[in-house]
């Protein structure tokens, strides 16, 4: 007996390959780095519009939540930045094969990681 009724899938019990994984990361980089550079420009308009105005950036930047944020849209401009060379790289087919695929997104994690750790340290 056939049923037409949907089925429930969890997206838990797939194993995803790590390349798909690394593809969904470089979409949510994306997007947390249209809500970063809104919080970046508004820093920055902030800061350019007087001295008082740059007093104000300066001391909201010293609040306990604005490092962390500041450190997330980071992270996110170098994973998506170092994820769109590799895109830049695939589209001149080197490294198009899914061995290299693999290679290069765990190259893209750890220049990441990184990269995060060092903008990490220089920010506290």
């Amino acid at each position: 007996m056939k049923t037409e009724r949907p089925v429930y899938l969890s997206l838990t019990q797939f194993a995803w390959p790590f390349t798909a994984i690394a593809s969904i990361t470089h979409r949510v980089t994306g997007v947390l780095l249209v809500l970063g550079v809104g919080f970046l420009l508004w820093l920055a308009a902030m800061a350019l519009e007087s001295s008082a105005g740059f007093a104000a950036a300066a001391a909201t930047l010293a609040q306990p939540w604005a490092k962390p944020v500041l450190l997330a849209t980071l992270a996110a401009l170098f994973y998506h930045l170092f994820a769109g060379i590799k895109h830049i790289f695939m589209d001149f087919h080197i490294g198009d094969s899914f061995a290299a695929a693999k290679a290069s997104s765990v190259v893209v994690f750890v220049l990441t990681f990184i990269a995060t750790a060092a903008a990490g340290a220089w920010l506290w």
